[in-house]
């Protein structure tokens, strides 16, 4: 069955990175046809649109309910186009965003870690998106900063909801949370959907814990699988250090989902958590691990079976290319960017292939 798949083109090697993620998706690769509906995301293109091309691929998101984003930049001047992420994930009424740090092999990590850890965070509100403001003279020692933040009881209970069914899933742990000790109004709204949901799921394991302790024992548990729900800041900040953790945060896809009424997934864009690397653009050196997975990940949330074979075959063939040594210089190997894809897509036809004489 033909699936479209919404294509949010990039920047630098964020680009390059998405199309070595495409060549994996080929149907002569994962044995399913796929439509490809591209959009120009690129910085150019979003000022030459003034954003609109942005909103114009969130309304196809919400239509085709996947997508496969390439890393953006984000211009630092005031009044200029800003993040396409903080547009996409709204107008794909996203709530959650997933990122699990997990082994690749042969690639030592730190601290000890072994099993994954999944960070639930929230997908918008609180500090992204907050309005602020200065009052005083400029310059002045008397000037004062403000910003006022908002959190939602729906993103928060969609935000405990989806972490207590991931642990579930996974037979994970669901561990941390936010400091609701220092903010029992603000931050306290999210522990109290936390324990609400907890009472749901009486066989996932719940061990409540303030952000800052959440930091630091993370340093000391390694040995069993953990799901953090966290708010959208803690979650950005407790994300890249999970995925360093693991050796590299090129090691693992990033998934935006909105969640309906019923708990159900009905919009999915999968990224790479990294960023565009510019120093590395058209050296053919990054490394393109998250973005294949990612791709992986996106087909896990399509209902075909081929979907769910390519996604699986993906994923193995992935981390068995770093297993055997192809590996790019980030996480010690000399690997080209295509060589290291080329690799991955013999890997997923050859074993596409033998799936499909044993069954």
């Amino acid at each position: 069955m033909t699936r479209t798949i919404v294509i949010l083109e990039g920047d630098q090697t964020g680009q390059e990175l998405l199309e070595e993620a495409v060549r994996v998706l080929e149907p002569g690769v994962i044995r399913m046809e796929l439509d490809f509906l591209r959009f120009d995301l690129s910085l150019e293109n979003r000022r030459a649109t003034n954003n609109q091309v942005v909103y114009e691929a969130g309304k196809a998101m919400r239509q085709y309910h996947l997508a496969l984003k390439a890393a953006t930049v984000t211009p630092e001047q005031k009044g200029d186009v800003g993040s396409p992420n903080r547009i996409l994930r709204e107008e794909m009424d996203a709530e959650v965003i997933l990122r699990t740090g997990r082994r690749i092999p042969g690639v030592r990590p730190i601290a000890g870690v072994y099993a994954p850890i999944s960070v639930v965070r929230m997908a918008r509100d609180d500090a992204y998106g907050a309005k602020e403001w200065r009052e005083g003279e400029d310059g002045s020692l008397d000037e004062v900063a403000y910003r006022t933040e908002k959190v939602s009881r729906r993103v928060c209970r969609a935000v405990a909801e989806y972490a207590f069914l991931h642990a579930h899933n996974t037979g994970a742990k669901v561990f941390g949370g936010p400091k609701f000790t220092v903010s029992p109004v603000y931050e306290g709204m999210f522990k109290e959907e936390m324990d609400a949901i907890a009472k749901k799921y009486p066989s996932v394991r719940y061990e409540p814990q303030l952000i800052d302790a959440t930091f630091a024992l993370l340093l000391a548990t390694t040995g069993e699988p953990l799901v953090i729900p966290s708010l959208n800041r803690d979650g950005d900040l407790l994300s890249d250090m999970v995925l360093q953790m693991f050796g590299s945060i090129a090691g693992s896809e990033s998934m935006v989902i909105s969640v309906d009424d019923d708990g159900e997934v009905d919009c999915v864009m999968a990224e790479a958590p990294h960023g565009t690397a510019p120093t590395l653009e058209g050296q053919n050196r990054a490394n393109p691990m998250a973005m294949i997975l990612a791709s992986a990940g996106l087909l896990s949330f399509m209902h075909e079976p081929e979907a769910k074979r390519a996604s699986r075959a993906i994923y193995e063939s992935t981390l068995e290319t770093v297993y055997d040594g192809t590996k790019t210089a980030d996480i010690g190997g000399t690997a080209n960017t295509d060589e290291f894809t080329n690799e991955v897509i013999r890997r997923v036809r050859a074993k596409l292939e033998v799936w499909s004489a044993l069954s």
